[in-house]
């Protein structure tokens, strides 16, 4: 992994990792305030040889001195000592835990001793260290001067003295407060940044780019931004990308720019032979593949291109609620023979290049239906004179996808941003590579605008489309209601389109007439 890939998963689980830090140091702060409190003070204590005007016997009684400190170190530590210090203080606590107490210590070249002593008060340690340097004097004393016989050799000449009285500390070297947020601060960030890499490991959603392209080794030619302005009644966008300065295209622009990336994306997937019939699916339900595809179409009719969109999900149909239009009636109409092409063809917005052609009756034989010549033969004398889009349903539950896949020029595979997992999503693409169906790529739904993930997919419309100012007025959806003038105003389109189909077909385009949504008969 590189340095970008660590900053990319730090980015996406920071409130974790802070948040888990933060309860280190907490944690660590709690535990300091939970332990008892520890003082300690420290007394100096001297070994001298007495004092001498010759300077060489000076000298020797110095190095004497120095030398003879080194073998009262562990007379400092002894039981002896701890047992005099306890009786000179008036403390019955056993020689052991005095001396866990005590720290003897001789700096390096010298005649000293210097005795730390802990407590659980200051007072305690003060006095502990004083009469642990006075119990060591006495123990000097009498090791120095036992064989000295009165009558006959004077007292020796070598004696332990008080140097520094123990001062009495003003606060406790246990517990370290500081010590204990930062040592909880270090540990609760390991395990943050461990609990972050494990959850990077073994979280399979879709999360970037390239982490899709290194998974599925296949290109991604689109990402769309979320957008929670999307509802059942209204999944078509008002803002149509480019210089749409509308308020309600300032929340929509980056969906708008994003579909108009995609769109020549897919006009330069092939110079020569660019795609024009393609599916639209997805590895399950809800990734939004059916808003995805009747904005496409949108956008696709605005470069002044013919779009014919297909509901090819005869489960559970979507396309022309999505539109507005006319539901129950539509495709399956056509494939039984009960109704024409052009009687179920509804044309959309005010391009005069939109058409849809809703799914109609939901069939008991969804599979058989568009897996039939008749279908395909639609979709082919369509393809000649304009981009046919397919909405087919999803890829794991259903087979319908596949078949349609594998009779069209490739399959766009809708993916959820967060949402589906690679494992998922690889299966999905099997399963068009099974039927030997061609897949054009991967199209990222529902990328956030905010955070690390915005930055894996590069979306910065938001903040350009902020710098402009003047209003400008915008063209959109048609309403139901004014469905009917669409279609007088484009009923050229429509008949020309039907010209242009082979004789299997066009003996059926006519244009119905239309009243609030609703089909009237011709008859």
């Amino acid at each position: 992994m590189e340095l970008k890939d660590y900053w990319r998963i730090f980015r996406a689980h920071w409130i974790a990792v802070v948040a888990i830090t933060v309860v280190g140091g907490l944690v660590g702060v709690g535990w300091a305030f939970a332990q008892p409190k520890v003082y300690a003070a420290s007394a100096s204590g001297l070994l001298t040889t007495g004092v001498n005007s010759d300077i060489s016997k000076a000298t020797i009684g110095e190095s004497y001195a120095k030398s003879r400190i080194k073998s009262y170190l562990d007379i400092a530590k002894s039981t002896t000592v701890a047992n005099l210090a306890a009786e000179q203080l008036g403390i019955d606590v056993p020689a052991d835990s005095l001396l866990r107490q005590i720290t003897v210590t001789n700096p390096i070249d010298t005649a000293t001793m210097k005795v730390t002593a802990e407590a659980d008060s200051a007072e305690g340690s003060r006095d502990l260290a004083a009469a642990w340097i006075d119990a060591i004097g006495q123990q000097v004393s009498e090791i120095e001067n036992a064989d000295v016989s009165a009558k006959d050799e004077g007292a020796s000449i070598v004696s332990f003295r008080s140097l520094d009285s123990a001062l009495l500390p003003q606060e406790p070297i246990s517990p370290n407060k500081k010590l204990s947020l930062l040592i909880g601060l270090l540990i609760g960030a390991a395990i943050a940044i461990g609990y972050a890499l494990l959850r990077n490991i073994f979280d399979r959603r879709v999360h970037s780019i390239e982490e899709v392209e290194r998974e599925t080794n296949m290109s991604v030619i689109g990402t769309i931004p979320f957008h929670n302005g999307f509802t059942s009644e209204h999944r078509m966008l008002e803002s149509t990308g480019g210089n749409d300065r509308s308020e309600k295209g300032r929340e929509e622009y980056a969906i708008a720019e994003a579909l108009r990336e995609l769109r020549t994306n897919l006009q330069f997937m092939s110079i020569d032979n660019p795609p024009r019939k393609i599916v639209i699916t997805s590895a399950l339900p809800s990734e939004g593949k059916s808003t995805l595809i009747a904005n496409l179409a949108s956008t696709i009719a605005a470069s002044g291109q013919n779009v014919v969109v297909i509901d090819g999900d005869l489960r559970r149909p979507m396309v022309a609620k999505t539109f507005g239009l006319l539901e129950g009636v539509g495709l399956t109409d056509v494939l039984i023979g009960r109704a024409r092409l052009t009687d179920v063809l509804q044309a959309h917005g005010n391009s005069g290049k939109l058409f849809v052609l809703g799914a109609g009756k939901i069939p008991p034989n969804p599979s058989e239906l568009l897996a039939s010549k008749a279908l395909h033969d639609i979709i082919d004398d369509l393809a000649e004179h304009a981009i046919v889009l397919i909405d087919a349903p999803p890829l794991l539950p259903v087979t319908d996808a596949a078949i349609l896949t594998a009779r069209t020029d490739g399959a766009l595979i809708v993916t959820r941003a967060n949402r589906t997992t690679y494992d998922e999503l690889k299966a999905a693409l099997e399963n068009v590579t099974k039927v030997n169906g061609c897949i054009l790529g991967i199209i990222i739904n529902g990328v956030s605008g905010k955070g690390q993930i915005s930055d894996g997919y590069g979306y910065r419309y938001r903040s350009y489309y902020g710098q402009i100012q003047e209003p400008e007025t915008t063209t959109g959806a048609i309403p139901i209601d004014d469905f009917d003038n669409i279609l007088q105003k484009h009923q050229s389109n429509v008949e020309g389109l039907a010209e242009t189909t082979n004789s299997e077909t066009s003996d059926y385009l006519e244009i119905p007439q239309v009243r609030r949504g609703r089909r009237v008969s011709d008859s």
